[in-house]
């Protein structure tokens, strides 16, 4: 399917935020792996997260679902159940990469597939500290799925995490819980923290400093109610457009400002944007209040320390950069080049086609601003974030850009189109 987006003369309304999907994922996970029952305001309804749901369910887990409440009946002691076929994780690398985690200890036997994305992303990095901890699993070529999960006794151990990724992290502590003895966590453990703020909320006693994460082996998890706040991942296609196009004002509510997730708001502040935000909930996310008015941008520096805050919203970052007063540089992106699709080629061959210039490194970019997009034919990469990106780029850019294989966003917005036709009371072209 593409879709076609043309220059955006106003930009202007209140959206409604689906739900976040990392805490998504991780409220199933949690609810399933729980004693009693577990309720889900607001979860978020994309592909990814349905992955979740459908694996767990066929390792035994039933849910129901009640309009916006999703009820879940944990596991407890009973344990997950042997899966009728293998487990598929659809596009979803945090699907694969927790359930390896949650996987590890239990005392089935499971095997893990993707699609033709995912089972090229790699996943030794998930399986080398499972293994340390005595886990056995199979990868195909040692890096890749369809993976195999041989359950059995794990235990803790102390890791320095190499890379900062929640996926990771979060992989073992679920399988932490599992084993036996306690695991320490140091390293880059300064990705996004929803595992950490979840586990207590479900029972599990964590304990959280700047330099390790520690989790002692053998707890429980109760089950527990828990809503699911907007995710800020998209919040902030509309706080990028409407930083962009004259004129432009937005207002969202129920928003996660966890602080982990929210580099790209500190980035554009930093660029000069008027952002402002209200915390009105606490715990056991911050949640609260997002309002954007437009105002010229400056070019910035981003830091490798900055990354793991905004990993997401770089590919917009690049988009952002183009319509900057000077130099944007982002630097330490590497892990860009193993998403959904090489992220940092994508944005530059598509800003190519829009008429941009844009150095490129192993690890970023740099682009020298203000430039000129013209629209173009736009290639998704069968990537949700990129063919939403360059929808925002398209808002700016002179003349009709159009998106291909535009229906990948039902990864993770399904609505997204619908949105942007309201935010800027414009027909978008549709065709296959």
């Amino acid at each position: 399917m593409k879709k076609t987006i043309s220059k955006a003369s106003s930009f202007f309304g209140k959206p409604i935020i689906p739900g976040d999907k990392s805490i998504s994922h991780r409220a199933l996970i949690l609810g399933a792996l729980a004693s009693g029952k577990s309720e889900i305001i607001d979860l978020l309804e994309s592909e990814d997260v349905q992955s979740t749901a459908s694996c767990l369910s066929k390792l035994g887990v039933v849910f129901k679902t009640e309009g916006k409440r999703t009820i879940i009946q944990g596991i407890g002691d009973s344990g997950l159940k042997s899966p009728q076929g293998v487990l598929d994780c659809g596009n979803s690398g945090t699907t694969m990469r927790v359930m390896m985690g949650v996987l590890a200890g239990s005392s089935l036997t499971a095997t893990l597939v993707g699609d033709a994305s995912l089972m090229k992303r790699p996943m030794k990095r998930v399986a080398h500290p499972l293994r340390l901890m005595g886990a056995s699993l199979s990868l195909t070529s040692d890096d890749y799925a369809p993976l195999t999960i041989m359950g059995r006794k794990i235990h803790g151990i102390e890791y320095e995490l190499k890379i900062a990724s929640a996926q990771i992290k979060s992989a073992i502590m679920l399988a932490a819980i599992s084993g036996e003895g306690r695991t320490i966590l140091r390293g880059e453990i300064g990705s996004r923290d929803h595992t950490e703020r979840l586990l207590p909320h479900f029972g599990c006693e964590v304990n959280v400093t700047p330099q390790k994460i520690e989790i002692e082996g053998g707890q429980k998890l109760t089950g527990n109610v828990l809503k699911v706040p907007g995710d800020p991942s998209t919040a902030a296609f509309w706080i990028g457009a409407a930083s962009m196009i004259q004129g432009a004002e937005i207002e969202m509510e129920n928003i996660s400002l966890n602080p982990t997730r929210i580099g790209f708001i500190y980035a554009l502040q930093k660029m000069g944007a008027d952002i402002e935000t209200e915390v009105t909930t606490l715990s056991p996310e911050p949640i609260g209040k997002i309002r954007v008015r437009f105002k010229k941008l400056t070019g910035v520096v981003i830091t490798k320390d900055e990354v793991p805050g905004l990993i997401d919203e770089i590919p917009l970052i690049a988009v952002l950069a183009t319509q900057c007063e000077g130099v944007t540089e982002v630097r330490g992106a590497e892990e860009l080049r193993v998403k959904e699709s090489d992220r940092i080629e994508a944005v530059a061959l598509n800003l190519r086609s829009m008429g941009a210039k844009i150095e490129v490194f192993h690890d970023g970019f740099r682009i020298q601003g203000p430039q000129k997009l013209i629209g173009a034919d736009i290639k998704s990469f069968h990537d949700h974030r990129i063919a939403m990106v360059f929808s925002i780029a398209g808002l700016v850019a002179e003349g009709e850009t159009t998106i291909h294989d535009a229906e990948c966003v039902a990864v993770s917005y399904p609505k997204f189109y619908d949105t942007l036709k309201e935010l800027t009371n414009h027909e978008i072209g549709e065709r296959s």
